[in-house]
């Protein structure tokens, strides 16, 4: 396993090395950024399509963006793979002390709840004999780019984990806020003022996560599933359309209508 590592390490020395790779010397940190999340992107999806060996190899070219980020890191004096390594190693140490300390965690909610204190009580460690304010929030460390369905998960888990939370057995008062923003939405269209209307949908769609989160379900992959599925009905509709020389930009709603249950009922046979 280690002689594998380090025989990546060494082909990406040799990739950025003088006679190396044109295009991998040109990268720095900067221009990885893209490369990074796309990688993840493609490794998530290989993981939601159960397909093991799209996983080891989405899973390999997240690796290499590591090891090429270590690699700029060191080439400009910052860090290199190994300071990576023992980071993350200390990292896991620290924040598991019901394992390799004294502490104790009955259960995965107790084990959450400490590491988030223990981020807590680091991010005040860092801000010790420093002029800049640290962020000691809970919600510190939530990404600013991640994308906003997947940012409201996290940022309401977060919450939660120091009590934050509606009643984690009762599902009712979720379901009645959820119809109290509809409403509310419901009230903004009707004014027709883009700004209320753009607050308000924010509101239901942050409520939707909300429940999804207590019901246990991952609400990014929810909203994936709804646009395979929706993917899947219209090119059934395409076909049924283009097998009876139907133009779809020429049909009636209720002509759509009958294609859009057809291809319902089909799709799921």
């Amino acid at each position: 396993m280690s002689e594998k590592f380090d025989e990546l390490l060494s082909i990406m020395e040799r990739l950025r090395a003088p006679g190396g790779c044109p295009w991998d010397r040109e990268q720095k940190m900067t221009s990885l950024r893209a490369y990074i999340v796309e990688e993840a992107y493609e490794l998530t999806d290989a993981i939601s399509r159960k397909e093991p060996k799209h996983i080891a190899e989405e899973a390999g070219d997240l690796l290499l963006q590591v090891v090429f980020l270590s690699s700029i890191a060191r080439e400009d004096g910052l860090f290199d793979i190994d300071d990576v390594i023992k980071a993350i190693r200390d990292k896991l140490i620290r924040r598991h002390p019901h394992v390799f300390g004294e502490g104790s965690a009955a259960d995965s909610t107790a084990v959450i709840r400490n590491w988030e204190r223990i981020k807590q009580d680091e991010r005040k460690g860092d801000g010790e004999d420093k002029n800049e304010e640290k962020d000691t929030s809970v919600l510190a460390g939530v990404p600013s780019g991640l994308p906003p369905l997947a940012k409201a998960y996290r940022i309401q888990s977060k919450a939660a984990h120091i009590g934050f939370d509606w009643p984690k057995d009762d599902v009712a008062p979720l379901f009645d806020k959820l119809n109290e923003e509809v409403v509310e939405l419901r009230e903004a269209v009707t004014s027709g003022d883009a700004d209320s209307m753009e607050d308000e949908l924010g509101d239901v769609l942050f409520m939707a996560v909300n429940l999804a989160r207590h019901v246990k379900v991952d609400p990014d992959a929810a909203l994936s599933r709804a646009c395979g599925k929706f993917s899947t009905r219209f090119r059934e509709v395409e076909r049924n359309a283009a097998d009876a020389g139907i133009r779809l930009d020429e049909c009636p709603l209720s002509e759509l209508d009958q294609l859009w249950n057809r291809a319902k009922i089909e799709t799921e046979l």
